[in-house]
């Protein structure tokens, strides 16, 4: 018997051994976050109604969206960003700055606007933050922005839509 592995032989088998890594971890954390209570709950054949494929996977499966594709990132104009699930005030523009990330970004959420949680992934620990009412996912906050909070939230342009003041 030829010992010898196929370059697809050893990628199979790398790629069930990631599999048997990762789905447990993602079946655990959709678990969990389905236990949440929230004041806005609804099935996902409701979410998926009113939000279309690409800001359900967003807001109710924390996907991100691809960087620079949201017009939210170059919005200029005094206002409020708003859950796009919930419509709960998050963000005022006066919180906006540029990251160059190529999502918006804010240095503070609205009071009683966000929750966070640690997301532990491949890549190690991160922070996520979700709307506060519904627990749709917005993004992520990092301990590199600007004053006065040194706090970026960048936030996926999907998961928010935007009100002029």
């Amino acid at each position: 018997m030829e010992t010898n592995l196929s370059k697809r032989t050893f990628l199979g088998s790398a790629a069930a051994a990631l599999g048997a890594v990762v789905l447990p971890a993602c079946a655990k954390r959709g678990e969990a976050r389905s236990v949440e209570r929230f004041e806005v709950m609804k099935t996902p054949a409701e979410w998926k109604r009113q939000l279309g494929p690409a800001r359900y996977a967003v807001l109710r499966e924390a996907d991100t969206e691809r960087p620079r594709s949201s017009p939210l990132d170059q919005e200029k104009r005094k206002g409020t960003y708003v859950c796009a699930g919930c419509a709960l005030p998050l963000y005022n523009s006066a919180a906006k700055f540029e990251s160059g990330t190529g999502w918006p970004s804010f240095f503070k959420p609205l009071p009683n606007a966000v929750r966070t949680k640690a997301e532990r992934g491949l890549l190690g620990t991160r922070t996520e933050v979700h709307c506060r009412r519904c627990g749709g996912h917005l993004g992520h906050v990092f301990d590199d922005g600007p004053r006065p909070t040194g706090k970026r939230y960048y936030m996926n342009g999907l998961a928010m839509k935007f009100v002029v003041a």
